[in-house]
């Protein structure tokens, strides 16, 4: 479950980009109803991409603004509740990582939803014992793996 923050450069010091992040999983795991899941906290993972000031932009002009994108199998977050949730929870997270430098109505989230099935880590399907999966995650047959070098 790829969460991806964009940002201006400036805009967050590296340790507050840490704890945006940080609290967006936490946030995401909260309006699942996933809080202490420790397969799905591990599984949420993502990127912080810091562009050059003039590289972010509103109604064509640079501006002070974050971006917050969530990619999610079509599961997840289904009623309009827990997408609410999260993003209010994740305009949370990002305001308070600003520290006064970004006004609230600059936090711009959504959420992308992924095809049943296009969310499988390889990776995760070769390592990841049968008995950890939790329910409905299908892995390929053992024999379909392909061991990494």
């Amino acid at each position: 479950m790829p969460i991806t923050l964009t940002v201006p450069e400036g805009l967050l010091s590296q340790r507050a980009q840490a704890q945006a992040f940080a609290g967006l999983t936490e946030a995401v795991l909260d309006a699942a109803g996933l809080t202490g899941n420790d397969f799905m906290t591990a599984n949420i993972i993502g990127t912080i991409n810091v562009l050059p000031r003039g590289h972010v932009l509103a109604a064509g002009e640079p501006i002070a603004a974050a971006f917050v994108e969530l990619k999610l199998p079509e599961m997840a977050l289904v009623s309009a509740e827990a997408k609410q949730s999260f993003f209010e929870k994740a305009a949370d997270v990002i305001e308070q990582a600003a520290e006064g430098r970004l006004k609230r109505e600059h936090i711009w989230s959504n959420i992308v939803y992924a095809p049943e099935g296009a969310g499988v880590s390889p990776a995760a399907a070769i390592t990841m014992p049968i008995s950890s999966a939790p329910s409905g995650v299908r892995l390929p047959p053992r024999n379909a793996r392909k061991s990494q070098t």
